[in-house]
């Protein structure tokens, strides 16, 4: 059985490419195709699967802007010729799933998430773009919107990342999906000896992270927060953060790793699709204080393995924070362990090999 699997981009390691790494697993003989590569920037064991990209690759300076060819993504897609391929996995949150399979073949969608910045964010979307951008948007985002939702009906079966998704995928795209939440490999975590008195954040510093959000709250309530992570936000929120909030920037694995086991709990106040960091900080043994929207719904349990605040304020996250703090000793880390191991890689690729036979024997 010869495997295509088709990747929005491949820039950076982050969750998609965790995802598409535990299926090389499944299929190591697979080939992989993506509109924009940097191999210095992806594992060896992807780079060296790429069978090939889309015309996107030759464009000016694709590798840093290749976003801004998003309009030009479904042009790319449709010219793969992927007939000698009987099963075809894409892996969707750009433009990922609109290429054209033969009749024969088995197309099967991992869905991260429908594209944001083209349904439920796009007036987010609109509103902070530059003037000129403003001018375009519109409609080259409604064709884009149009080809998004005619391409779902090339797909034969869709997986959800989570249960947030799978409403999104039901809510613009009228289609059914499994839910197989992504994979974390949960034994590379541990339970500390002791725990510091910090509570911590670690993730891109963008705006829908809501980061903003934990500053002030912290500024707020005094207590020590660390923040690890880079991006667009950082230099605004280290002048807007007390003494009391601590930037480490980037960090290794290995540094990310021993906070997450130290800390008193992980701050997650975001609307993300699924969510890894929360998984591995219970992993780790460690409570969540999250919002309860999108993907934390579906990994983190009110009262057992963290605390759930409703409203994105500063006046509900600290009262979350009160929250935990009362019931601190109640909480119990080889239970938040256990309970972070459902989401482990192993269950995954289980799930998925699964999924895939049974719609191979239809």
């Amino acid at each position: 059985m010869k495997v295509a699997i088709i990747h929005y981009w491949l820039v950076t390691m982050r969750g998609g490419e965790k995802v598409l790494e535990a299926l090389l697993d499944l299929y190591p003989d697979a080939d992989i195709f993506t509109h924009v590569v940097n191999k210095n920037a992806i594992s060896a064991k992807i780079a060296q699967r790429i069978k090939g990209t889309t015309f996107i690759q030759k464009l000016p300076k694709a590798e840093r802007y290749y976003q801004s060819y998003l309009p030009l993504m479904p042009l790319a897609l449709e010219q793969l010729d992927l007939s000698a391929y009987d099963l075809i996995l894409s892996s969707e949150s750009g433009p990922a799933k609109g290429v054209i399979s033969s009749p024969n073949s088995v197309h099967i969608c991992y869905c991260h998430s429908p594209m944001r910045y083209v349904w439920d964010k796009y007036h987010d979307y609109y509103q902070h773009s530059s003037w000129l951008k403003r001018l375009v948007i519109p409609y080259l985002l409604h064709r884009l919107r149009l080809w998004d939702l005619a391409s779902a009906f090339r797909v034969d079966h869709f997986i959800a990342n989570s249960s947030f998704v799978q409403q999104r995928i039901t809510k613009f795209y009228r289609r059914e999906s499994a839910v197989i939440y992504p994979p974390i490999n949960t034994g590379d975590f541990y339970i500390a000896d002791h725990i510091d008195d910090f509570y911590l954040m670690v993730g891109q510093l963008v705006a829908y992270k809501n980061t903003r959000l934990a500053v002030e709250a912290f500024n707020k309530n005094g207590k020590r927060l660390v923040i690890i992570g880079v991006g667009a936000e950082l230099p605004v929120l280290q002048k807007l953060a007390a003494d009391n909030i601590q930037f480490l920037g980037y960090q290794p694995f290995t540094v990310i790793r021993e906070h997450y086991a130290r800390c008193r709990a992980l701050i997650f106040p975001g609307v993300e699709d699924f969510g890894m960091v929360p998984v591995e900080a219970m992993a780790s043994g460690r409570p969540v204080i999250a919002l309860g929207q999108g993907g934390a719904l579906d990994t983190v349990v009110d009262g057992v393995t963290g605390v759930l605040f409703d409203t994105p304020d500063i006046t509900a996250l600290n009262n979350a924070i009160h929250q935990f703090e009362a019931k601190d000793p109640l909480f119990s880390a080889v239970q938040i362990q256990q309970h972070a191991r459902q989401f482990d890689s192993a269950i995954f690729k289980q799930e998925i090999a699964a999924f895939i036979e049974a719609a191979l024997n239809e």
